[in-house]
This record gives structure tokens, sequence and C-alpha cells, in this order.
């Protein structure tokens, strides 16, 4: 391969990194807890854009478990977006494991 083959393919690289990394910033993901009774929605830049939280899952007398719950869900949010993001990533990269991009 020629150098400037190369640099073509980097450049390609370059452009599909770019649309990936729009599609991840642009994506939704949502994390639930205690059976749905609390839902996290987040942005795959891991910004919380919505807490939603059953009424029956809310006692005044028990705020922890609710703590709890609201905790849970930001996680599995998070798991989801970095799922999301690898999977995308994984893509572009043809499966190798670049440190900083996952």
């Amino acid at each position: 391969m020629n150098q400037q083959q190369m640099m073509a393919q980097v450049k390609k690289m370059q452009a599909e990194m770019t649309r990936a990394q729009e599609e991840i910033a642009s994506m939704s993901v949502t994390g639930a807890a205690g059976g749905g009774a609390v839902t996290v929605t987040m942005s795959g830049e891991y910004t919380v854009t919505s807490v939603k939280v059953a009424k029956e899952a809310i006692d005044p007398d028990d705020a922890e478990t609710l703590e709890d719950l609201i905790a849970v869900a930001v996680n599995a949010a998070v798991k989801s977006a970095k799922d999301a993001t690898e999977k995308r990533m994984s893509v572009v990269t043809g499966g190798m494991r670049i440190p900083g991009l996952m």
C-alpha cells in the first residue's frame, strides 16, 4: 500500500469516526430499576435527559429505597450508553480497542 492510499484510508476513517461520534451524541438510552418503577434516560454523552418515578415508588417514610432505585437506574443507563458506544465505535475501528476512543 502506498502512502497516498494510506492517507485516503486515514481520511475515510476520520470521517467515519466523526459520523459515529455524532450518532453517539444523539442517541438515547434508558436504564430502569424496580421493575420499571424508576427509569432514567440519558444521551450517549452521559447527560441525563429524563428521570421518571412511578407514584407507587414514592414512600415518604422510605426515601432510601427510592434513592437506591435511582442509583441503580442511572448506573444501568450508563452501562447501556457505554455498551452502545463500544458497539458503534467497533464498527469504525474494525474491532480494535483504541485507548481514548471507548
